[in-house]
């Protein structure tokens, strides 16, 4: 016969094995609620300009420019450099064995090292416009996304919120019909609105997973649950309704930088020629003792100094005239292609102000049928309820639970599609802001308030 004493060592284990796994429970529940917490808007933009590679770019990009602006003014410092050539020689010296030898040198004066130093002083400045243009296109992408994110999650709460109103339609519809009060048509008709909505949801969620892994992508932060805070996001500043008014792009101001410094690359290289260069040079090294100096040099002495200034006079050189020729050529393209890039951006300023004027006056016409839409909701709700005192009034139509949820239908979809206005109304917005130069202040503007999207009403 088994005994049904329990061995005191399993209590122990099974207790550990409880703890554990509520241990890993209460670990999962908070992992959840740590992915549905929203992600504010700065929070957002801040870990995009971290984590973006064309940042990085642009930061390496200026350190180089920084590096070449240093080269062209250490020119005129002086290099030294050390060294020791010891060796054994038999007979007659054939080299200078020294012990250890110092050398320096540097350029006094060149004709066109100011231009290489002013065009290296450009380029830097292109560099660091190119940063800024980086940062601000970096910006550009993660507001964008975060905006259209936090529009498709009021979106979808809509869009269930309608598909709930259509389910409820069509078994009233269903229910009329066995009763004999409705054709089979509006059942139909009441099926293929709850397919439609089903369609929107379907892509809104797969919007939603689109926008959510770009913005997980761009700030490194996990997909999964990654909410939205509406409140976070800083109002549209009053954008200029002038064309005149609005700065150049740091695009174009970097191109335009960057022809400057190779028109400045280009006149330093034609001043090549005919053009006296200035240097300094100075040595001294120690000469062995053990080798046969003393025997075949009179008066051999082991300490040998030498100073002097170098000047040389470029004649005739046929690299630097064609590499002159070919700067030329570059300073022509680079202030072509920097006119090109103003008229370009000027013509799509004027066109994004443009279809700014529409776009608000399309989010108006949309704000307006929400709020109609909404009041007939209240209208229709207010006449069910009040249903047995119309009844007796013959001439006012009689309202159904199927006209309330036609009703709510139409409701919500006029606040989704008010809820598009008013996003593409804050894409052009913002294309604007990044066209002058200013959506990075924006983006770190503490005033707090919605943007767009406006509250739910139902």
């Amino acid at each position: 016969m088994k005994s049904d004493t329990i061995n005191p060592g399993q209590q122990p284990t099974q207790f550990a094995r409880t703890l554990s796994g509520l241990l890993m429970l209460i670990g999962c529940a908070i992992n959840t609620n740590a992915q549905q917490t929203p992600v504010s808007f700065n929070t957002a933009v801040d870990l995009a300009l971290r984590n973006s590679n064309s940042v990085s770019v642009a930061q390496a990009t200026v350190q180089k420019a920084e590096g070449l602006l240093a080269q062209t003014h250490d020119v005129y410092i002086p290099s030294l450099v050390g060294g020791s050539n010891l060796g054994y020689s038999y007979g007659f010296p054939l080299g200078q064995p020294t012990i250890f030898n110092f050398s320096t040198q540097s350029l006094i004066y060149n004709f066109s090292q100011n231009d290489y130093i002013r065009s290296s002083r450009a380029g830097l400045q292109a560099t660091q416009l190119g940063l800024k243009d980086a940062r601000q296109q970096t910006i550009e992408d993660a507001a964008l996304t975060y905006i259209e994110l936090d529009t498709a999650l009021q979106q979808q709460h809509a869009l269930d919120d309608q598909n709930a109103a259509a389910s409820r339609l069509e078994e009233i519809m269903v229910q009329r019909e066995s009763a004999g009060m409705e054709s089979h048509v509006e059942v139909l008709r009441s099926e293929l609105i709850q397919a439609q909505i089903h369609l929107k949801q379907l892509h809104g969620h797969n919007n939603i997973a689109a926008l959510r892994s770009h913005l997980a992508h761009i700030t490194g932060l996990p997909a999964d649950g990654l909410a939205t805070d509406t409140a976070s996001i800083p109002a549209t500043p009053e954008l200029p309704a002038a064309l005149d008014t609005l700065p150049e792009s740091p695009a174009v101001q970097s191109a335009y930088a960057q022809a400057h410094a190779d028109q400045e690359t280009a006149y330093g290289d034609a001043r090549q020629l005919w053009r006296p260069e200035f240097g300094f040079s100075a040595q001294y090294s120690r000469f062995a003792s053990f080798n046969n100096y003393a025997e075949y040099y009179k008066n051999f002495q082991s300490s040998n100094f030498g100073i002097g200034l170098q000047i040389t006079l470029p004649v005739f050189d046929a690299v630097r005239r064609a590499r002159a020729q070919q700067s030329a050529a570059e300073a022509v393209i680079a202030k072509r292609q920097a006119d090109l890039l103003r008229d370009q951006a000027a013509e799509g300023n004027l066109k994004m102000i443009n279809a700014l004027q529409e776009l608000s006056a399309r989010e108006t016409i949309a704000k307006l049928q929400s709020e109609i839409s909404s009041e007939q909701l209240k209208s229709v709700l207010m006449q069910l309820q009040n249903s047995s005192s119309l009844s007796r009034n013959a001439q006012a139509p009689m309202l159904s639970p199927a006209d309330e949820q036609s009703a709510r239908i139409d409701e919500r979809q006029k606040f989704v599609d008010l809820l598009d206005s008013q996003l593409e109304l804050t894409h052009m917005q913002l294309d604007l802001l990044r066209a002058s130069g200013s959506i990075e202040n924006w983006a770190q503007s503490s005033t707090q308030s919605s943007i767009g999207p406006v509250s739910s009403s139902k």
